[in-house]
């Protein structure tokens, strides 16, 4: 044989296996059990932006952000966690038990943003989408499974939670759809273990654990005992009290400054609003369970791991926990969704034919109605132009702070400027710096004051110590010490 007779009858790829095995490449990417990670990471390009386009444009909404990279900050240098805003020296453990945050310590030392707090939470957020969508389409198919992660994905509660700068709670969304799935799918040593880290997120969280157990008791109840299923879940409630109670009692006010827990006053009437009105809560009860699972959520032992959260509510006496803004009800979107889920699984067997076909048709529901409701909640706003755009009023603000130099010591009252300075700064809240006499203040003037005003009632704060105006930009104000040197 020849070599050209070789080379024509040589073994080697055909043109024909390309593209079959770019097909089977791709439909390997299409598997149906790649969908949960699929929506997970549209889920974290969406916050992510959404988070970060906020923080540029200096939309920031509260001292939250400033307070949590102050901790995580004082952590990255291997420091006593320390958070100024609350206090001169004030270390955070003794203001929320929360010590998790820690793990955000290398990142930021990485990284030295407060973008990486935010980054950091949108990954949390998206990251505890994995688990109810897998659920869901495990139990219902892939279509509706998907549906399900979806409207959980853009539900109202997480949305608010984005839009809220940054929270510890981002670490409690991933722990609590882990633990769930567990239970539902009755793994039961997996829902511990994905439970019991909860009480390293907040001091409250303890009961929600305990919750766990009762909610894995009920099901066994339901399905036959299991004896070490149920000293499991009996250990869980245990451990669960146990842990908010030291919380409460040992570790945060041995962290605390006055040796107390600083929010007992919420618990005695001594909050916001010390009635609230039943309208208010049964409004916000039907938007944590109607649009979001149709009420059928109420069907599922799981909705069990609700109750503390929502109980807490009402003996708190603080209206900010009602409604539906800020952070608060993002832990509960979880728990209803995998409530949902289970709740929907089971009526499958239901003998009542309505019902069988109103949960056939809910999980298109709640997705069109997360969709719908979209249009009014924070997402709606990476469809905006302006979004993408800094306006020069924040760049030249962004100028003016950068005038003060690192390491100085500010009084601030303006909280959009706050997360601008905790990285390089000592920041102090408006009021509350016990003695000491900042380097700058930074102000908003505003009820008809001029920055003459606010120089006045700085040097009213501070006897003996004169400031000047270093600059204005907008209704920004910074002003600066110039004596005592």
């Amino acid at each position: 044989m020849d070599s050209a007779a070789a080379a024509v009858s040589a073994p080697g790829p055909s043109t024909a296996d390309a593209p079959a095995g770019s097909r089977t490449w791709r439909q390997a990417l299409r598997a149906p059990r790649l969908d949960p990670y699929w929506l997970a990471g549209t889920l974290f390009v969406l916050y992510t932006a959404l988070s970060v386009t906020r923080h540029v444009r200096m939309l920031t909404i509260s001292w939250d952000l400033g307070i949590f990279e102050q901790a995580v900050r004082t952590y990255a240098h291997l420091q006593t966690p320390v958070a100024d805003l609350k206090g001169p020296g004030a270390n955070i453990l003794g203001d929320h038990f929360s010590p998790v945050t820690a793990l955000l310590a290398p990142f930021y030392r990485l990284f030295p943003t407060p973008v990486t707090l935010l980054v950091a939470q949108a990954a949390l957020f998206a990251l505890s989408a994995v688990p109810v969508t897998r659920l869901a389409a495990g139990k219902l198919g892939r279509a509706r499974g998907l549906a399900i992660g979806i409207a959980y994905g853009f539900s109202w509660g997480v949305q608010r939670a984005v839009d809220f700068d940054f929270h510890e709670i981002a670490f409690a969304m991933p722990l609590l759809a882990f633990s769930l799935e567990a239970v539902v799918g009755r793994r039961w040593r997996a829902a511990a273990l994905w439970a019991l880290p909860l009480v390293l997120v907040k001091e409250d969280l303890g009961v929600t654990v305990a919750a766990i157990g009762v909610a894995i008791l009920v099901s066994l109840r339901r399905t036959g005992r299991d004896p070490r299923a149920v000293r499991l879940a009996c250990g869980l409630v245990v451990l669960g009290l146990l842990a908010t109670v030291l919380a409460l009692t040992v570790a945060i006010p041995a962290f605390n400054t006055t040796g107390s827990y600083d929010y007992w006053k919420k618990l005695d009437g001594q909050g916001p609003a010390p009635v609230i009105p039943p309208l208010t809560a049964l409004r916000t009860l039907l938007w944590i369970l109607l649009p979001t699972t149709g009420l059928l959520a109420l069907r599922s032992p799981v909705l069990i791991a609700a109750v503390p959260t929502v109980a807490w509510r009402f003996v708190s006496h603080d209206d900010h926990y009602w409604g539906t803004d800020w952070h608060y009800n993002a832990v509960l979107m979880p728990v209803v969704f995998v409530a949902l889920t289970d709740a929907l699984a089971r009526t499958r067997h239901s003998p009542r034919g309505w019902l069988r076909r109103y949960a056939h048709q809910l999980p298109a529901a709640v997705a069109g109605a997360a969709l719908a409701l979209s249009a009014s909640l924070p997402l709606y706003a990476l469809t905006e132009p302006a979004t993408y755009r800094i306006p020069e009023n924040v760049r030249a603000t962004e100028r003016l702070l950068g005038r003060i130099p690192d390491g100085a010591t500010v009084e601030a009252s303006d909280v959009a400027a706050i997360s601008r300075l905790t990285g390089r700064c000592r920041v102090f809240w408006i009021g509350d710096t016990r003695g000491i006499r900042p380097d700058y203040l930074v102000e908003r003037a505003g009820d008809g004051k001029a920055a003459t005003d606010l120089v006045a009632e700085a040097e009213r704060m501070h006897p003996g110590t004169r400031y000047t105006v270093l600059g204005t930009e907008g209704i920004t104000v910074v002003l600066k010490r110039i004596a005592p040197a």
